[in-house]
């Protein structure tokens, strides 16, 4: 430490002390070392946005390379503080003509250990949370359900894993009808993607991953009011997460058997749009009535749930979705809600939530909120009418059509995977759910 010229500790205030100091040492040729107290264990979560924000606030006065000082860290708050490095590089301006200039910062991570393991899976796993991040930031007229499905077939071929989609004859050969329904209002054909990623050969599929794809959501004819509708490109959240988490798991080449499928549609106003007091035909056979078209997320997922769980019988099922208001209403911007009768899973879902925080919130699922979906003239309706519980009758929807799965998780993440960010102006994608679900298939796979 002798070259170190000054030597400076300041506070963020933006943390609220919750971590205790950043240290900023300055070297002789310019060159910087960075360490992070990290206050109270309790706070160790949230290394990666410690790191983020830093890098993010400060790049612009830094001369590369800047060296990052580990020794003080454990191998987790490493791989955070990696993530959190790689997310402040994130531009979210993908559209603008003119770009800002940003010039490449360069990070060296100092330790007297060997961190080349840490370091490749936490440049991985940044690396694939900031594409799923331009996913959901993307504008609706770039992504159509038709760009999906290239994301994912070029994804495929890059990280070595399968992927199929199902176009238009092929979602109405297979019986993909809610899909359709849909779907049917937009110019731009609704699309089924199938991602698998099977390194155990002979074997059974281990994890089924299903993900809401709209991506854009008017409410059909029964529109939404304008009022910050420009955001509704980001419900495709769910989509995304399972995209990315495929990618990822794929990437890091763990030995576990997963496929994941994303129903995906546009919900447009048109003349050959689906109507409220419609039935409509499901991949599973049962008949839905339809109350309102806004609640198009469940119909979707429903044809998706049938197919993976017919196609490819997963020994566990997770789906994701941003899926109700209602969900936004009981857990706020904090944490997403989970619905499932599996103890296992959700005990898992909501450690590995604490310990990434991205963390989950268990709401019931009882029979007594099956009144809600009665229908006179279908097996059941889509939505209750009733301005309560509408997250969880909503899960209740897509369990009729899980067929009795003993091991099925729905994740609404409708507050957590988009929202008010203090590195852009509007409201942008979170990234929420990749480490979650990621770590979530490392466990079963170490099990």
């Amino acid at each position: 430490m002798e070259h170190l010229q000054q030597f400076i500790t300041i506070k963020d205030p933006d943390f609220n002390g919750e971590f205790s100091t950043v240290q900023m040492l300055y070297g002789a040729e310019g060159n910087r070392v960075y360490l992070l107290g990290l206050g109270e264990e309790k706070d160790a979560v949230k290394v990666d946005e410690a790191f983020r924000k830093l890098s993010f606030d400060h790049k612009k006065y830094w001369k590369a390379p800047v060296q990052v000082v580990t020794a003080d860290l454990s191998e987790a708050e490493l791989q955070k503080a990696i993530i959190g490095l790689e997310m402040s590089a994130y531009e979210i301006g993908t559209f603008k003509s003119k770009k800002e200039e940003t010039k490449a910062i360069t990070f060296e991570m100092v330790s007297d250990k060997d961190i080349t393991a840490t370091l490749q899976e936490a440049q991985a796993i940044a690396e694939t949370i900031n594409r799923i991040k331009t996913l959901v930031d993307a504008p609706a007229n770039q992504k159509t359900p038709k760009f999906l499905g290239q994301w994912a077939e070029d994804s495929a071929k890059a990280s070595d894993y399968k992927c199929t989609v199902l176009h238009e004859k092929e979602l109405k050969a297979q019986g993909f009808h809610a899909v359709m329904a849909v779907g049917q209002g937009s110019v731009n054909p609704p699309v089924v993607i199938v991602t698998e990623y099977m390194p155990k050969k002979d074997s059974a599929v281990d994890i089924g991953l299903v993900g809401k794809g709209i991506t854009f959501d008017t409410g059909g004819l029964s529109i939404k009011p304008s009022t910050n509708l420009h955001y509704m490109k980001s419900d495709m959240g769910g989509a995304a997460v399972v995209l990315g988490v495929v990618e990822l798991v794929a990437k890091l080449k763990l030995n576990v058997n997963i496929v994941g499928v994303v129903a995906s549609a546009e919900n447009a106003v048109d003349s050959n749009s689906y109507r409220p007091g419609d039935v409509i035909d499901s991949y599973s056979g049962k008949t839905i009535e339809i109350i309102d078209t806004d609640a198009e997320g469940r119909l979707v997922l429903a044809d998706g749930l049938s197919y993976i769980i017919k196609a490819f019988q997963p020994k566990q099922v997770i789906d994701l979705a941003t899926l109700t208001g209602s969900v936004v209403q009981t857990l706020g911007y904090t944490a997403a809600g989970m619905f499932t009768n599996n103890t296992e899973m959700s005990q898992e879902l909501s450690k590995i939530g604490v310990d990434t925080n991205e963390r989950v919130w268990p709401l019931p699922l009882f029979t007594d909120y099956e009144a809600d979906l009665h229908s006179d003239i279908a097996d059941l309706r889509n939505y209750s009418g009733k301005p309560v519980a509408g997250a969880i009758t909503a899960a209740k929807f897509l369990e009729a059509f899980t067929d009795g799965h003993k091991a099925w998780v729905h994740l609404d993440i409708a507050g957590v995977s988009f929202g008010d960010s203090p590195y852009s102006k509007m409201k942008s994608a979170s990234g929420y759910g990749v480490q979650l679900i990621t770590n979530y298939i490392k466990e079963f796979a170490g099990n």
